[in-house]
C-alpha cells in the first residue's frame, strides 16, 4: 500500500470516528433525539496522526533490520492544535514533541528527523503537503533526548462549509408520520458527497520511506 493510500485509510477512519461521536461538540454531526440531525459542524479540520506514521526507526546501515543494526527511534507525542476560523482562510496550527532514543551514547550528536503536515479532503484527496525537520540534540553519554516542532495549514472557509440546502436537509426535523422520517439524510448520495467535500483533516506524522512504513506496519 502506498503512502497516499495510507493517508486515505487513516483519514477515513478519523472522519468516521467524528461522524459517529455521541456528544455535541463543535466539529461533529450528531443525531439529535433520534429524529433529525443537529449540525454543529464547524470549518475547523480534524487533526490527527495517520496509522504507522507516529514512530520512526533508523537503522545503521540503512538496510539493516535486526537489533544489532538499530541506531535510534523516535515517537511523535503531545500533538496539539489551535484553529482560527474567523477569516475566509481558516488557519490551523499544530505543534508536537518528539521523544528520541539512541543506542550508541558516545559523543554529542545532532539528529534531524523529517515530518509532514498534510491537508486531506474527503478522506482521500491530498490538498497540500509540507515537509519539515525536527532537531534532536544528544549530549555526550545521553541516551534519550527530546525535540519540538510546529507547522500549520490553511483551508478555504467556503470549501469547508456545507451548502445551505444540504445543511437544511440534514437538520430538518421529521415527524414520525413523514414519508422520509426513517431515511437517514447522511446516507443519501448527494448529501454524503457534499459532506465529504466539506470535510478536511490535517494530518501530522514522520516522513517515512516505504521500508520504514512497512516496518511500522508489521512490527
Amino acid at each position: 500500500m502506498n503512502f497516499h493510500t495510507r493517508f486515505a485509510a487513516a483519514a477515513g477512519l478519523a472522519v468516521l470516528a467524528g461522524a459517529l461521536a455521541g456528544c455535541k461538540t463543535k466539529g461533529e454531526i450528531v443525531v439529535d433525539q433520534g429524529v433529525g440531525i443537529a449540525s454543529v459542524r464547524g470549518a475547523c479540520p480534524t487533526v490527527g496522526v495517520p496509522d504507522y506514521t507516529g514512530d520512526i526507526t533508523v537503522f545503521r546501515p540503512p538496510g539493516g533490520r535486526d537489533t544489532a543494526s538499530l541506531d535510534l527511534t523516535g515517537a511523535l507525542t503531545n500533538l496539539r492544535s489551535t484553529c482560527n476560523d474567523s477569516a475566509e482562510k481558516v488557519y490551523t496550527s499544530v505543534s508536537f514533541d518528539v521523544l528520541a532514543r539512541r543506542t550508541d551514547t558516545s559523543g554529542a550528536r545532532t539528529v534531524q528527523l523529517p515530518y509532514f503536515v498534510t491537508v486531506m479532503r474527503g478522506g482521500n484527496a491530498v490538498i497540500s503537503k509540507r515537509v519539515g525537520t525536527v532537531t534532536i540534540n544528544f549530549a555526550d553519554g545521553q541516551e534519550r533526548a527530546q525535540g519540538h516542532a510546529q507547522g500549520g495549514a490553511y483551508i478555504d472557509r467556503s470549501e469547508a462549509t456545507l451548502p445551505y440546502e444540504i445543511r437544511q436537509r440534514i437538520v430538518r426535523k421529521r415527524k414520525a408520520g413523514d414519508s422520509d422520517a426513517a431515511i437517514d439524510p447522511l446516507a443519501q448520495p448527494d448529501v454524503k458527497a457534499a459532506v465529504a467535500r466539506a470535510t478536511f483533516d490535517v494530518l501530522v506524522g514522520f516522513q517515512l520511506d516505504d521500508k520504514q512504513l512497512a516496518y511500522n506496519a508489521t512490527r
